[in-house]
């Protein structure tokens, strides 16, 4: 796969090669980023036991637009809502509705705001009530695996590097890491090369470069990583119906390290939220 300077190339389109932005779209990221982490901020208070994913989709519109930015995933492939809600063992792309959290649920909200033209996409899971003991340390065991991932980013590493740190850990506590689905390219597309696999051999795969923009974002699977799509072309559940979780991050490649664009501002980095 090659590398282009991210002015050589269409900014709104896909080319298959690699973009490496410069300072302006770290500035633009930055944003983006805080405006999707806030959106999950404040839907913290708001995931309780009642309350249906139709009526926190309808909370991330209001919050998203009134920072003046857009919900990326209205419209974008036929997809009508302002986030993606997955609940229990629903990996991904879970569809907001008139289903009612229960108590012990746990549920990933996923967000992208664009300002700018800029992607902020991020996504974090939360405890409806008092989730059992299994649930929460699937949790906080997939969390500790998208960090470790992230902690692996500077130039010179590999995405099988940032693979491995993830699989390694998930695997130690007898969890496993989806692979149909991974992270991806960002920046003023919304899903750009190139694919980041939450899986890897160390030394593996591509080299990061400083300018790279993409997400980390590992699902993990209480049971095996199989996954089935239901009907409705969009949910992503787990072929065994075992419990799964997932955080996301979008991020960038600097001289030194990795900047994360999408901390919480408020410091609810994961659950329990104070």
């Amino acid at each position: 796969m090659s590398y282009v300077p991210a002015q050589e190339t269409t900014a709104t389109r896909s080319s298959g090669a690699v973009k490496l932005h410069g300072p302006e779209a770290f500035a633009g990221m930055r944003r983006a980023g805080r405006v999707a982490a806030e959106c999950l901020d404040m839907l913290a208070a708001k995931v309780v036991p009642g309350v249906t994913t139709k009526a926190i989709d309808n909370l991330v519109y209001d919050f998203v637009g009134a920072q003046g930015a857009l919900p990326a995933t209205v419209f974008y492939r036929g997809y009508r809502h302002s986030s993606c809600t997955s609940i229990n063992e629903v990996v991904c792309h879970g569809i907001p509705g008139d289903r009612e959290l229960k108590d012990g649920d746990i549920l990933n909200i996923d967000v992208t705001a664009i300002v700018d033209g800029w992607h902020g996409d991020t996504s974090r899971m939360y405890l409806v009530g008092d989730p059992a003991l299994k649930a929460r340390r699937l949790v906080d065991v997939t969390y500790e695996a998208m960090m470790r991932g992230i902690a692996a980013i500077k130039p010179g590493a590999t995405t099988g590097d940032l693979g491995h740190a993830i699989q390694a850990f998930a695997e130690a506590h007898s969890y496993a890491v989806v692979r149909d689905f991974c992270g991806h390219g960002v920046g003023q597309v919304f899903h750009d090369a190139p694919n980041i696999l939450h899986y890897g051999r160390p030394g593996a795969g591509l080299a990061f470069r400083e300018g790279m923009i993409f997400t980390v974002e590992p699902m993990i699977n209480a049971g095996k990583y199989a996954v089935k799509l239901k009907p409705d072309g969009w949910t992503a559940v787990t072929k065994d119906r075992s419990l799964s979780a997932q955080f996301e991050h979008t991020v960038g490649v600097t001289a030194t390290g990795v900047e994360i664009f999408t901390t919480s501002p408020a410091g609810l980095h994961k659950p329990p939220y104070a």
